[in-house]
């Protein structure tokens, strides 16, 4: 089993902020729509307006087009990835039994972190290169922005990741990645991490401290090999465990 830390949302560098706690569960906000994958989405159409526009201080307005990737709805997720982020995970053979488990950037000021929001269980991978229909994979009432071919044709590398998950996380700390003393950076983690090493970090410098981790400040997708590791088999169930299919209303 492979475990995928997956870094979604807004930040720094896509949309000029972090997402906000709110009643005490994590709301990642999607990042604008890149470029090259136009969108027919916007801020305004997920009720997003008034928090994008304040927390980015109006570089992101309810008008702009975004990204809503990863999408949840009814205990079900799906992932889309594409060019250099999706050659990564198919070089680590990420597939059906493997767990993302989404991390972004939350709060504000001092309070900023790395929180795991939302998971999800592949059972199915699918490949859509080209010009592929647009089609609602989980039933949340609109296409996945990675079936869009109506509006761009896309690479041969453009895949979802289908199968169980959840998002909405609350705000615990056993679902916060950043350690106590920051910066968000500056991760505490599981000693079996270590051991089984974690794609992107393999930099000695980035462990020098006894169960924490120097964090990449790119990347979206970084692997650890689980299999035959009981322990991180257990730590990604208690997180999954932690942030459930159905929230309440």
């Amino acid at each position: 089993m492979r475990i995928v830390l997956s870094r979604k949302g807004v930040d720094g560098a896509a949309g000029g902020c972090a997402s906000p706690v709110l009643d005490g569960r994590c709301l990642s906000l999607p990042i604008p729509a890149p470029r090259r994958f136009p969108s027919a989405v916007r801020y305004r159409d997920l009720d997003l307006p008034a928090p994008v526009e304040a927390l980015s201080k109006g570089r992101l307005t309810g008008d702009l087009p975004c990204h809503p990737d990863p999408a949840f709805h009814g205990g079900r997720a799906a992932l889309g990835q594409v060019a250099a982020a999706q050659s990564h995970l198919a070089r680590q053979g990420v597939g059906p039994g493997d767990i993302f488990l989404f991390f972004g950037l939350f709060g504000t000021g001092r309070d900023r972190a790395h929180r795991v929001f939302g998971w999800l269980r592949v059972e199915e991978v699918l490949r859509l290169p080209g010009r592929p229909a647009p089609a609602d994979l989980i039933g949340e009432g609109r296409p996945h922005p990675h079936t869009r071919g109506d509006l761009c044709e896309w690479p041969a590398s453009n895949a979802v990741y289908l199968g169980p998950g959840a998002a909405g996380a609350p705000a615990a700390a056993a679902l916060r990645l950043t350690a106590p003393d920051g910066p968000a950076s500056r991760w505490r983690v599981p000693g079996w991490m270590r051991r089984t090493g974690l794609t992107y970090h393999a930099k000695p410098a980035r462990w020098a401290e006894a169960g924490h981790l120097l964090s990449a400040p790119r990347g979206q997708e970084f692997v650890a090999d689980a299999t035959d590791v009981p322990e991180a088999r257990a730590w990604a169930e208690s997180i999954i465990r932690r942030i459930p299919e159905e929230q309440p209303a």
